[in-house]
This record gives C-alpha cells, sequence and structure tokens, in this order.
C-alpha cells in the first residue's frame, strides 16, 4: 500500500540520478508503525529532556565544573543532535507516512549520523584518559588546567568528525543513483543510498571501513588498555573506600562505553548473519543506536554519580523556594 501511494517509488530507467527518496520504515511492520513509533516518541523526550537538563545542571552548578562532568555535557550534546537527526523524521514517516528525502536531506543525515558516532566514541576515550591520570596519577591530574584540556578535547574531536566524515559525503553524492529509490529504512544508511549508484562502489566501501577502522575501533582498543591500566591501580588503593570509589566512577563509564558499542557490535554480527534474510532485525537493531544510548547514558550517570543528582535536587529546592 505505502509503494503504491508514491509516485517515486519504481526503479530508474532513464538514466538520470535520483534526487529523491522514500523511506519506508520498518520493512515489513507497516501496519504496526504506531505502535512502534511510541518507545520511539518516548525515547526521544526523555533524551532531549534528560540531556538538555544535564548540560543545564553542569553549566550552573559550580561544583561539577570538573573534567569529567564537562565530557558528560559533550556526549549529552552529541546525543542530542544524533537522536534530532534521525528519530524527527522516522516518526513522520510512522505517524504520516511522510518518507520524502531529498539527496541532499540523505547527504545531511549520514553526515551527522557517522560524524556524530566518531565524536562520541572520541568522547568516550577522552573520558577513560580521565579516568586514567585521575586514578592513577592524582598529583598531576589537579595541576592540569581543567578549562585548557575540554577546549582542546573538543577542538580535537569536532575536527577529528569533521574531516573523517565529509569526504564520506562527498562520495555519495558524486554517485549517479539511477536504481530503485525506495529505502527500506527509517533514515539514510551511507551503503544503502550508495547500492542504488549505477556505478562503482569499491571507493565507499573501502572509505568508509577505512574510517571505521582508524577511528572507533583504535578508540575502542585504547579504551581496553586503559582500563586495563585503571583497574590494576583501582585495587591497589591502600582503603576499600576509596578503590569502591574509583570502581563506582569506572563502573559508570563501562557501562556507557557498552551501551555505545553493543547496538553496532550486534548489528555487525547480523550483517555477516546475511542481513538480507532478516532485513526488519537489521532496521530495529540500527535504530537502537539512535534510541538507546541517548536514552540509556543520562539514566546511567545519574544514578550512578551523587554529584549529579544533589546539583538537580539543589536546582529543584531553588525553584521550590522561589516558587513559595
Amino acid at each position: 500500500m505505502m509503494l503504491r501511494s508514491y509516485g517515486m517509488a519504481t526503479p530508474n530507467h532513464t538514466g538520470t540520478s535520483h534526487s529523491l527518496f522514500i523511506l519506508l520504515g520498518i520493512p515489513g511492520l507497516e501496519d504496526q508503525h504506531i505502535w512502534i513509533s511510541r518507545p520511539f516518541f518516548i525515547s526521544y523526550l526523555v533524551a532531549v529532556l534528560g540531556n538538555s537538563l544535564l548540560v543545564f545542571i553542569v553549566v550552573t552548578e559550580c561544583s561539577l565544573h570538573e573534567p569529567m562532568y564537562f565530557f558528560l555535557c559533550m556526549l549529552a550534546v552529541v546525543d542530542l543532535i544524533l537522536s534530532t537527526t534521525t528519530v524527527p523524521k522516522a516518526l513522520a514517516v510512522f505517524w504520516f507516512h511522510a518518507g520524502e528525502i531529498s539527496l541532499d536531506g540523505c547527504a545531511t543525515q549520514i553526515f551527522f549520523i557517522h560524524a556524530t558516532f566518531i565524536a562520541e566514541s572520541g568522547i568516550l576515550l577522552a573520558m577513560a584518559f580521565d579516568c586514567y591520570v585521575a586514578i592513577c596519577d592524582p598529583l598531576r591530574y589537579v595541576r592540569v588546567p581543567c578549562c585548557e584540556v575540554i577546549i582542546r578535547v573538543g577542538l580535537v574531536v569536532v575536527l577529528r568528525s569533521f574531516s573523517v566524515i565529509l569526504p564520506d559525503v562527498f562520495l555519495v553524492k558524486r554517485l549517479p543513483l539511477c536504481h530503485s529509490n525506495v529505502l527500506p529504512h527509517t533514515y539514510c544508511e551511507h551503503m544503502a543510498v550508495a547500492k542504488f549508484a549505477c556505478a562503482n562502489i569499491r571507493v565507499n566501501v573501502w572509505y568508509g571501513l577505512s574510517a571505521l577502522l582508524s577511528t572507533a575501533m583504535i578508540d575502542a582498543l585504547h579504551i581496553w588498555v586503559s582500563y586495563t591500566f585503571i583497574l590494576n591501580a583501582v585495587f591497589r588503593l591502600p582503603s576499600r573506600g576509596a578503590w569502591q570509589k574509583a570502581l563506582n566512577t569506572c563502573v559508570s563509564h563501562l557501562c556507557i562505553v557498552l551501551i555505545f558499542h553493543l547496538p553496532k557490535l550486534g548489528l555487525s554480527v547480523l550483517h555477516r548473519v546475511e542481513k538480507h534474510s532478516y532485513p526488519t532485525l537489521a532496521v530495529l537493531m540500527a535504530n537502537l543506536h539512535f534510541l538507546v544510548p541517548p536514552f540509556m547514558n543520562r539514566i546511567v550517570y545519574c544514578i550512578k554519580s551523587k554529584q549529579i543528582c544533589q546539583g538537580l535536587l539543589k536546582r529543584f529546592q531553588q525553584k521550590r523556594v522561589d516558587v513559595s
């Protein structure tokens, strides 16, 4: 039914390149889109409100002006960008069958999806190094100026994301996309769009793989090495209270690392098993990357961090005093 409602949902036999694409949502579950939209909407609402509140609390509460909390702010901003790039369009497809998206819109989604992925990977690596220095070399940690470190890390994260992903976008836009323009997805996925090309896409495949290996995979390796040293140092701390406090911080960060990597790992395994046999499951797994980390990251840190909870309670108490 959905295919018939779109005039351009047919293969292009003229040889001209498509400039408009159709997002179908979750293939095979079109009749359930209204029900599927509910967890999407709730997750997006919680992600937007939670991340915005976290940024506000960290910026306004002087006791939270430390590297770890500023890194959390950076993660919150990245999660907001990622969610806002993908979820509203998915909800438009679910609620209004508004699946049309231009090539420029597709390129914009591809850019922000991959740029935020690399940025979040870089921030998680910075948090691992921050944790390592704080536990393994506390005297040096106190001497390093906080603002200078945050600005430098932020610039490196942004520049790395832009420089790695911009060529990816140009590689997609240069392709003559003359096959079908129907995307069985809720967003524009790079290789799904590239497969519509009536040209060789080997450069796109190899560049995408090299970009992943040179950023997220190396980051994950460094995070693993960092935590090997961190855990070794934690269990050597003299007092039980000291290592429990340090371990509590490490567990929060490791939970976020797992939340970030597990959906991608599951999707990559599914691709190896032959995703065409499970198109519905593949799309659902892909969407977990946009729903789970922005939704869960704030919950994990707000539960595990007393300082954030105290800052939140302080703001609410001030609000009640002002109202009364």
